[in-house]
């Protein structure tokens, strides 16, 4: 594994005109990708919340189809909990508490020399030593 991806990477061959500089990245790297249980459960979170439709459906098969192709879905640790708390208290002190899924989204990929991937990098950039990158650009 080389990437972990954010929610909003991993979502996007679900929207109706995908950003193809996405795609194309997923579909070079489908081998080193990874992503967060944290993000599989925003995705099932965001899908369960919809109501019967067509759009929900497609979702569905889009997750039940994801999990079948074996990509990793990496937990929460107890090191990405201290790695998190520490970065927490750092960021808290300096006036940029950072939302509390996003860090535990950073500290899986921290622990795991992962490269975070995501189009929000406002939401990360100011974790110590987290690499990130932006297929959106």
């Amino acid at each position: 594994m080389r990437y972990l991806l954010d929610t909003n990477i991993i979502a996007e061959p679900t929207k109706l005109q995908p950003n193809i500089n996405v795609i194309n990245a997923l579909t070079h790297y489908a081998e080193d990708i990874a992503i967060s249980a944290i993000s599989w459960h925003g995705l099932w979170y965001g899908t369960d919340r919809l109501p019967a439709s067509r759009k929900r459906t497609t979702l569905e098969i889009y997750l039940t189809n994801l999990a079948s192709t074996g990509m990793p879905i990496l937990p929460y640790t107890q090191e990405g909990g201290k790695w998190f708390a520490t970065e927490r208290s750092r960021l808290t002190t300096m006036g940029r508490t950072p939302a509390y899924a996003d860090g535990q989204i950073a500290a899986i990929a921290y622990t795991n020399n992962l490269v975070l991937v995501t189009r929000n990098t406002s939401d990360f950039i100011h974790f110590d030593g987290l690499i990130l990158e932006n297929w959106f650009e």
